[in-house]
């Protein structure tokens, strides 16, 4: 296993933010349209207004779901522990001081920023500004 990053500032210097292939959407659908998207969803929520599944942009547009806010992906690739505190809260600040959206998604290995499809080489500028500066 990797050595895993506890301070902010073990994250933020240790984070190496990469940009990854393709378009994905927010979507929130009822649980028999989720049914048959769920093996292709990247990630999924249970909210009380239905279920929020995160797709391939390609594959939420083949089902009829609404594709206008395109979203990158920009995987940290840091191993930060479950309780670290200050990695989400860097990348969306120095985002948001840029003028960038930034929906964060924290899975068992790595944290992952969408952002605006548009914006999402700035972004990365940004974030790689972020990580030297920690």
């Amino acid at each position: 296993m990797p050595k895993i990053a506890h301070t902010a500032s073990e994250m933020i210097s240790g984070m190496s933010p990469e940009l990854r292939l393709g378009s994905f959407v927010f979507a929130s659908v009822d649980d028999q349209v989720g049914a048959g998207l769920m093996a292709r969803a990247v990630s999924m929520f249970r909210e009380d207004e239905g279920l929020s599944l995160l797709l391939p942009a390609k594959v939420a547009e083949t089902a009829g779901l609404p594709v206008d806010q395109p979203m990158r992906c920009i995987t940290l690739n840091v191993y930060s522990s479950l309780e670290g505190v200050g990695l989400t809260a860097a990348v969306a600040t120095a985002l948001a001081e840029n003028g960038i959206a930034c929906n964060m998604v924290a899975a068992f290995h790595h944290d992952h920023a969408f952002v605006p499809e548009e914006l999402s080489e700035t972004a990365m500028q940004v974030l790689k500004s972020l990580q030297a500066s920690g």
